[in-house]
């Protein structure tokens, strides 16, 4: 296996770096929005400020997301733990100015080439997609 790297496009969040992080490095925040989680897909999930444990169907046993490094107002970077897969992603926040932050997801996993071929487009679809929510996501109102 190959380590794959996937990045996303760089979008806009009209909020501060500070209120960005405040929201993404809290786990518990995840609480608020359980309902929009589809729990026909995820189960069992487990909620606190430095992790997520949660199980996927067809996935096996828990797998666990965990905030594994921060650096204050710039990055969060999260490791995976019991997915059939080695991987790990990263916010990067960079702060134009106070209602302009910049904000781009990275992913790499340890990925088969023959998955990789068939996932990789979608996986970079997705964070693209997940990159464009977390831009549109009302952080003031968080505080």
């Amino acid at each position: 296996m190959s380590e794959s790297k996937y990045e996303s496009k760089i979008t806009s969040a009209a909020c501060s770096a500070a209120q960005m992080y405040a929201v993404l490095g809290n786990l518990n925040n995840l609480e608020r929005v359980r309902d929009l989680i589809p729990q026909d897909k995820i189960r069992e999930m487990e909620i606190q400020p430095d992790y997520v444990r949660l199980k996927v169907d067809g996935l096996g046993p828990k797998i666990t997301i965990a905030i594994v490094d921060r650096i204050e107002n710039d990055t969060l970077k999260f490791g995976l733990e019991g997915a059939p897969m080695e991987a790990n992603f990263w916010i990067q926040l960079k702060e134009i100015s106070p209602s302009d932050t910049r904000l781009k997801l990275t992913v790499k996993a340890d990925i088969p080439m023959m998955f990789r071929m068939m996932i990789g487009n979608k996986l970079q679809q997705g964070l693209d997609q997940a990159a464009e929510m977390l831009a549109q996501f009302p952080y003031s109102q968080w505080q």
